[in-house]
């Protein structure tokens, strides 16, 4: 199983688009989101130069967004198509993400839907609940330390 990422091209929009409502879906339907708002709020909010395609064995399989917000890595979006979900693929993304963040000594945040299953993974990876807000939680993960234990 060989996870990577390649940069997202214009062609790609209607894919994650796609993904992101088929995924959605559930989310949408119980917080009574308004679609077209939805729909209108992804337009604004997809950014080509953020973008980067999940790919495992050379096939697409999903799609994050992520950016350099105050100081932090940001994760605006991740997701991996539901035939894929539930092995991990979430996971290591999310530690390669974990790790380029380390790389660069910066936290990385990210905002994620109260009624979301995904709150645990990031729970589990060491992210603490920062704020809230009526339908989202906001969420940070301080860098590793990677001091010695010696002075």
């Amino acid at each position: 199983m060989v996870i990577s990422f390649r940069p997202a091209i214009p062609k790609d929009f209607d894919y994650c688009e796609r993904l992101y409502f088929v995924e959605m879906e559930t989310i949408i339907r119980e917080l009574k989101l308004d679609l077209q708002a939805q729909a209108a709020s992804f337009r604004r909010q997809w950014d080509l130069a953020d973008v980067r395609i999940i790919r495992l064995d050379g096939a697409d399989i999903g799609w994050l967004q992520s950016t350099q917000r105050d100081s932090t890595l940001f994760l605006a979006q991740l997701f991996v198509a539901g035939s894929f979900q539930r092995r991990g693929i979430g996971t290591e993304v999310m530690h390669r993400l974990i790790a380029a963040a380390n790389e660069a000594g910066q936290p990385m945040t990210l905002e994620v839907v109260k009624i979301n299953p995904a709150k645990r993974l990031y729970d589990r990876l060491g992210f603490r609940t920062t704020g809230e807000d009526d339908r989202k939680y906001h969420m940070r993960r301080e860098p590793d330390r990677t001091e010695s234990a010696s002075s």
